[in-house]
């Protein structure tokens, strides 16, 4: 069983990104056979700054090898190492119905708050199919915000293989219901579009304001919460804090007598300390930066060599070869 995903490199990764999508698929590398790359033409649909993309393109390498990416067993690259998935969008793009992607969440979310409309974000989900069906994927770990790009790329596969013949393998979504949605710092989901995020690595100080800066009601410690499972520091605390620990915190907190600022150093502690081994890690890696060169090259290579066979299955399926 084939496992994949990829993370667009418009911004630092944060903990939403890590729970959502980052551990659960390096968690899967000890199951079977496991692809992952950076998605770098993705992020062409908002970024301009070229030097930012190269950066961030960095950056993610860094995070995910820090994080526990094991480029022994695993293959890892760039996206736009693979010039196949770009020849492969516009062959399943000519069979895409355009009502399929008007129907599009993200597409509608992400033009409702203001960000540009062009042909690129709204053919998203064609290039995210191409990245999926070009490397045989049997499982996508995704968020609940990415199952509708998901069903897509099923709905994409499948008709190629109804048109054609049978070409490409339909993937399965695989999302954890625990950590499917993070919540960000304002509650909302937690993503770079909002400014609502915790990075995975950063600044010490700046981490800890943001941490101790998420609003919270107006009452007083010795009230009981009754709702404290609701309570956005506890929500955050169950996923970095055993799971002992965080209840512990929480029935303190629905009894009366935690105070919030206490709740928030609690919150950021265990935060900093979970992340503390992966910290020394990206360390390294950022002092040996040839080395992770080295890494995304020798996963191109490897990951070359699938989608060289899936292309030439798709092409001559269709006719052009």
């Amino acid at each position: 069983m084939r496992t994949l995903t990829g993370i667009t490199p418009s911004g630092t990764l944060h903990i939403g990104n890590y729970f959502g999508a980052m551990r659960p698929a390096i968690d899967a590398q000890v199951r079977g056979d496991c692809y992952y790359f950076i998605a770098d033409y993705h992020s062409m649909t908002a970024l301009t700054d070229a030097a930012a993309r190269r950066a961030f393109t960095q950056g993610i390498a860094l995070d995910w090898l820090a994080c526990g990416l094991d480029p022994k067993t695993s293959v890892f690259w760039r996206q736009s190492d693979i010039p196949e998935v770009c020849e492969l969008t516009w062959l399943i793009g000519s069979l895409t119905p355009m009502g399929l992607l008007e129907r599009a969440h993200s597409y509608k979310d992400k033009t409702a708050k203001g960000i540009s409309p062009n042909f690129g974000l709204f053919a998203y989900p064609v290039l995210m199919a191409a990245d999926i069906l070009l490397f045989d994927t049997n499982l996508v770990p995704v968020g609940k915000d990415q199952k509708q790009h998901l069903e897509m790329t099923r709905d994409i596969a499948i008709k190629y293989n109804e048109t054609y013949g049978e070409t490409f393998v339909v993937p399965e979504a695989v999302i954890r219901e625990d950590v499917a949605v993070i919540p960000g710092l304002d509650g909302q989901k937690m993503s770079k579009s909002y400014g609502n995020t915790v990075e995975i690595f950063g600044d010490e100080k700046a981490l800890r304001k943001k941490i101790m800066g998420i609003k919270m009601d107006s009452r007083t410690p010795a009230e009981p919460k009754p709702d404290a499972d609701q309570n956005l520091a506890i929500q955050l605390l169950k996923l970095v804090a055993p799971a002992d620990v965080a209840l512990d915190y929480e029935n303190r907190l629905r009894a009366g007598g935690l105070g919030y600022g206490d709740l928030k150093k609690a919150l950021f502690e265990h935060y900093w300390n979970y992340f503390a081994a992966a910290r020394t890690r990206r360390a390294e890696l950022a002092a040996n930066l040839d080395h992770v060169d080295a890494i995304l090259r020798e996963g191109a290579e490897r990951a070359r060599v699938v989608a060289d066979a899936v292309m030439k299955r798709a092409r001559l399926a269709c006719g052009l070869r």
